[in-house]
């Protein structure tokens, strides 16, 4: 077998490129570092222009010497000498004509705005690092530019059938007319056939009800959305008659774990524990007779006499509660809990808590957008119990998810 080769630097021309030089200010702004990026980048600027010379002859074209540029780096600030032609056709690709910024800049302040930072925030970062001095109204120009990958990712096509989707809410204050507000921003979280995630959108709820929650739906139908099998809401009103108003097939599914929350709303924190345990036997019973059975219990036992405002709730969203009880144990893991989006939501208000209010809604989807993309790239597999309950899915809609493993 080949011996590889060793891709490191030989000793002789390290040793060069060290001569008189100072090892502790190596890595400073304007020290080695910088210096042996404005030489390599200088050449490979002379080298463009050498291409595009070639490519010209008998156009009369040919140098015209040097322009000066500062650029900004991840590292410092240094001025770059770049070449020059007398048609002034040249357009470099390592920086362009217009480009201040060099490549890796611009990336890391999306991530370190995507981390939840606010522009000021990153200023001071950038120069504490790099000792560099950049306005608020750069980092800002920055991360605007993210506002078209936005609008990009929520117009893309989606898949045609989704076995789960789960609809889930944030609260974030955002400046609306003068006045800080406020707003909802809803997510739908969808699950492929072969159990893999996918983020299907973010929207800001401008108005309320079903008016709102039928223009997300048309939105996934114009997308390419034919059919839901499993929508999982969290108790919206007119939520569940937008989504089969689109898509007529779609069963509703209420988030157990939204609704025991709401349940514990109505306890006094002392009680809390002991209404928890007392309801599991609603939400565990092995079918929805059984489950019947159990919130009667419930209600007329000493908790639920107390707090009747629990059993009227669950009462309430009866309907959306029991198709939960035709899945095994395994499918019931997958929509019992939001482990999933709940995960998520607390990713996102980890960012929002460290900005308090947004300025506008462009600027809440903004962050949103860069911290959901940072963690869909950590989503590889499937979870474990999706083995088991594809085959349940497969029984429970037939040719519907057969649909969506082809």
């Amino acid at each position: 077998m080949a011996r590889r080769k060793d891709p490191s630097i030989p000793d002789a021309v390290l040793d060069q490129l060290l001569a008189g030089a100072d090892p502790k200010t190596a890595f400073d702004p304007g020290g080695l570092l910088d210096g042996l990026k404005k030489a390599l980048a200088e050449r490979a600027l002379n080298a463009e222009m050498n291409h595009h010379l070639a490519g010209q002859d008998g156009t009369g074209n040919s140098r015209n010497g040097y322009g000066s540029k500062t650029v900004t780096t991840d590292t410092g600030r240094f001025e770059l000498a770049v070449p020059r032609d007398r048609h002034a056709t040249f357009d470099p690709q390592l920086i362009a004509k217009y480009q201040r910024r060099f490549p890796g800049f611009d990336e890391k302040v999306i991530s370190l705005y995507a981390r939840g930072m606010s522009t000021r925030e990153i200023v001071g970062h950038v120069r504490d690092l790099y000792g560099i001095e950049v306005s608020p109204d750069l980092i800002s120009a920055v991360t605007d530019a993210v506002l078209e990958e936005v609008a990009a990712w929520q117009a893309r096509p989606l898949e045609p059938v989704y076995p789960v989707v789960f609809f889930d809410a944030l609260r974030v204050k955002i400046r609306d007319e003068g006045f800080v507000r406020n707003k909802a921003v809803h997510i739908a979280l969808g699950v492929r056939a072969d159990g893999t995630k996918e983020i299907l959108g973010l929207w800001i709820e401008t108005n309320e009800g079903a008016k709102f929650w039928l223009r997300v739906m048309t939105e996934l139908r114009n997308r390419g959305v034919e059919d839901i099998l499993l929508a999982v809401v969290d108790g919206l009103k007119g939520f569940p008659e937008a989504i089969t108003s689109v898509f007529a097939q779609a069963t509703v599914q209420t988030c157990i774990v939204h609704l025991l929350r709401h349940s514990l709303d109505f306890t006094s924190y002392k009680d809390r524990k002991f209404i928890a345990a007392a309801l599991k036997a609603i939400y565990q019973a092995t079918d929805a007779t059984a489950a019947e059975k159990a919130l009667t219990a419930f209600e007329e036992g000493a908790w639920g006499r107390k707090y009747g405002a629990i059993g009227q709730s669950w009462r309430r969203a009866w309907s959306e509660v029991i198709p939960f009880y035709a899945f095994p144990a395994e499918g019931r893991r997958i929509v019992y809990t939001t482990n999933a989006i709940e995960a998520l939501n607390a990713k996102l208000r980890r960012a929002v808590r460290a900005r308090g209010h947004f300025p506008s809604d462009e600027a809440a989807l903004k962050l949103l957008f860069l911290v959901l993309n940072r963690s869909a790239k950590e989503w590889r597999m499937a979870p474990r119990e999706w083995a088991m309950a594809k085959a349940q899915f497969a029984i429970l809609f037939g040719e519907r998810f057969t649909r969506a493993m082809a």
